[in-house]
């Protein structure tokens, strides 16, 4: 007897597949496979987004730029970093750098410096033991003493992977576009933490790369954002949220930024790569200062980007419970396999294109940890110590 191929493809799934009943086990299921295709439209309309996005060529006018750093006590940092910043190939552009409050040797390196670069401008803020440090203050002091109107921010630690990441940051202010949103990686050492931290960067921007794209822009990095001067006073700079410390980039974009006026850029010359925190509890300390910010976030912003822990969560417990049963182990295990095969071969691609690939072999173990650790990071945010930048 010939047994046709439908026929027997459609056995092979009623054995794998049991009936469906409105008991425990059958409602699991369902909570199951419904939480696996909302994760896998979460990686289509986002992760492949990302993945599949070309800048267009287009020959864009090459305006004048003011780069803008804050820096405090950073006088070996500006003495490493300050060269790579003010070597970028462009026509025109100032280096102006917030001296706050520092202490250390910082202003004589900076002075030591111009004598070279006369586009390296110099704005110092005198010790005030009334005023809390934060970068939004001196950072909108650098925006107001700024020449030009289009900006690109920066930090002290960060260096740029090369000579062409001022124009390539720039070249994105095509026709309706007044925001700019890079990438700033973290530099590659040994050990599991710091494999963890580039992973979460990844991560983070593969979600505000992708939610751009989507037409709801959400955050930026202020290590490597660009926006006009214009629209800084347009939404009256930070002053809706000066009380905390941080969301000098976030909850800037939460009020500047609109469906169509960001644009991304993704290419490597572009990228500004940072030194990442050497233990984990200052990791740790530093992730609950980002969270502060969260609650300040729009609703429909909360929302997606509750999406994928949501999902993530009901798709694990879910999962963990029907492998105990042995009619469903066999198909829940299939789903499970695909959906983080699916997950592993996008974001290995991502990774790629971050210049990240060591990360790929172990995708599925960062992901998970990276999963279980960030609920305990941000409910822990709102005691976390706010007087840093």
């Amino acid at each position: 007897m010939i047994l046709n191929y439908d026929t027997f493809v459609s056995s092979i799934i009623m054995e794998l597949l049991p009936s469906i009943r409105f008991d425990l086990m059958g409602i699991l299921f369902l909570v199951f496979s419904g939480a696996v295709a909302i994760q896998l439209i979460y990686l289509f309309l986002v992760h492949l987004n990302v993945l599949f996005y070309r800048k267009k060529k287009s020959i864009s006018p090459e305006f004048p730029v003011s780069i803008i750093i804050c820096a405090r006590n950073e006088e070996d940092n500006l003495f490493k970093n300050l060269p790579k910043i003010l070597a970028q190939e462009y026509p025109e552009f100032e280096v102006i750098v917030v001296n706050d409050q520092s202490f250390d040797d910082s202003r004589h390196i900076i002075k030591a410096y111009q004598k070279t670069h006369s586009n390296l401008k110099l704005i110092e803020l005198e010790r005030n033991k009334h005023r809390k440090f934060g970068k939004k203050v001196p950072l909108t002091i650098g925006i107001k003493g700024a020449k030009y109107e289009h900006l690109l921010m920066t930090d002290a630690d960060c260096i740029p992977q090369s000579t062409q990441w001022l124009r390539e940051m720039v070249s994105n202010y095509t026709e309706g576009k007044e925001i700019v949103i890079g990438y700033g990686p973290y530099e590659k050492k040994k050990g599991l933490l710091n494999k963890l931290i580039r992973f979460d960067t990844n991560s983070i921007a593969t979600t505000y790369f992708g939610m751009a794209r989507l037409g709801m822009p959400y955050m930026g990095v202020g290590r490597n954002i660009s926006y006009k001067k214009e629209l800084f006073f347009k939404v009256d700079g930070f002053k809706n949220h000066y009380h905390i410390q941080s969301g000098d980039d976030d909850l800037f974009m939460q009020e500047a930024a609109t469906r169509k006026n960001v644009a991304i850029e993704m290419n490597p010359n572009s990228f500004v790569c940072s030194a990442p925190q050497k233990s984990w509890k200052d990791w740790y300390k530093q992730k609950q200062r980002h969270y502060t910010t969260a609650p300040k976030y729009r609703l429909i912003n909360k929302l997606v980007l509750g999406i994928f822990p949501a999902t993530m969560f009901l798709m694990l417990v879910s999962f963990f419970i029907l492998l105990f049963n042995y009619k469903w182990w066999p198909i829940v295990t299939v789903i499970f396999g695909v959906r983080f095969l699916l997950y592993w071969i996008v974001n290995g691609f991502l990774l790629k294109k971050y210049k990240a690939g060591d990360l790929i072999l172990i995708f599925p173990f960062l992901e998970l940890l990276h999963f279980f650790m960030m609920p305990f990071v941000y409910y822990s945010s709102e005691r976390t110590e706010r007087s840093k930048w």
